[in-house]
């Protein structure tokens, strides 16, 4: 039999068993519009390292030799996180949070992995935001993506920053006063019309929360908060819930700032866009190309292309200080 068509039978056979299977690993790659077919593309690519290959197998089958498994291997007692806990020692600190060390652990909450997590959250997202800036430009379309500077930087813009370029708030220097005052003071008459709780010492944090990145659209007066999140996938509404806090983190902002457009007639109207993947692999495919597409990314190819990098790009580091290596089971 020729080896494609044999390979094509073989595939055909799994995933009708995968089918009558009912056990984690199962549920987690049945589960649709998850991009599962990035997984298999990573396994066959030969340019990914063999070790994050099969730190990736790992995880699917929770095979991963974290101390919670070892313990369900009845191989440690202990489940904490030797790191976290060496660190809480080591600062002194007065009744530490639990830290079990779990696959979701090291990848999203260990204490000690916070500097390398947050380099590659920032590496993964300047070139997911770049590449939109990139091929929304390419058509002429009149987005523009003042936090991409490049695939290797990015900048964060404030609530200032953001008002001054819509023309809503023309904000002076620290020291002229009366615009920043005008403007602490048009925050909480926002939130007193609107009956949201909020207290004077909330001003300082409202005003200093900053989106991961921003799109304008000068023509259609669009202003888009861009927010991208990579969380553990485990349960089956893991991003609805990750967006959900995004959402709720700054849906008084983006109520502000309707809220001066409509009181200027300046015409300009405020939303908000995230991208959201999972630690294992997940990413909700529709609702993915089509965050791309309203960013005016119109190539079906190029949003395949984008979607493919942003999957597999952080599936391919596994292996790195930000990944599993950073901590190793315990004989």
């Amino acid at each position: 039999m020729n080896p494609t068509v044999e390979k094509r039978i073989d595939f055909q056979v799994a995933r009708q068993e995968l089918k009558t299977q009912t056990g984690s690993t199962a549920n987690f790659l049945i589960r649709e519009d998850n991009s599962r077919d990035l997984l298999g593309k990573l396994h066959n690519d030969r340019s990914v390292w063999i070790r994050a290959r099969r730190r990736v197998l790992q995880c699917l089958s929770y095979q991963f030799p974290c101390a919670l498994q070892l313990q369900t291997w009845s191989i440690l007692k202990d489940v904490k996180c030797r790191l976290c806990e060496k660190n809480y020692k080591e600062k002194k600190i007065r009744d530490p949070p639990d830290s079990v060390e779990s696959v979701g652990h090291i990848q999203c909450y260990c204490s000690v992995l916070q500097l390398p997590r947050i380099a590659i959250h920032h590496g993964i997202w300047r070139e997911l935001m770049f590449s939109i800036q990139k091929s929304s430009t390419e058509r002429n379309v009149t987005w523009h993506f003042p936090s991409a500077l490049s695939p290797e930087a990015h900048t964060e813009w404030g609530l200032y920053k953001i008002l001054e370029h819509m023309g809503l708030h023309e904000i002076l220097p620290p020291g002229a006063g009366q615009n920043r005052a005008k403007l602490r003071k048009d925050i909480e008459e926002y939130h007193m019309a609107y009956d949201i709780d909020f207290d004077e010492t909330d001003v300082d944090t409202f005003i200093a929360r900053r989106p991961d990145g921003l799109a304008f659209d000068k023509g259609k007066k669009i202003c888009a908060f861009l927010e991208y999140t990579r969380a553990m996938d485990t349960n089956e509404d893991w991003a609805e819930k990750k967006e959900q806090e995004k959402n709720d983190r700054y849906c008084s902002h983006l109520g502000f700032i309707n809220h001066l457009s409509n009181r200027e007639k300046s015409g300009w109207k405020a939303s908000q866009t995230n991208f959201t993947t999972g630690v294992r692999g997940s990413l909700h495919t529709n609702q993915f190309l089509t965050g791309l597409e309203s960013l005016g990314v119109k190539n079906k190819n190029t949003r395949e292309a984008i979607r493919n990098r942003t999957v597999q790009k952080p599936l391919s580091m596994s292996e790195g200080p930000e990944g599993f290596s950073a901590i190793r089971p315990s004989p």
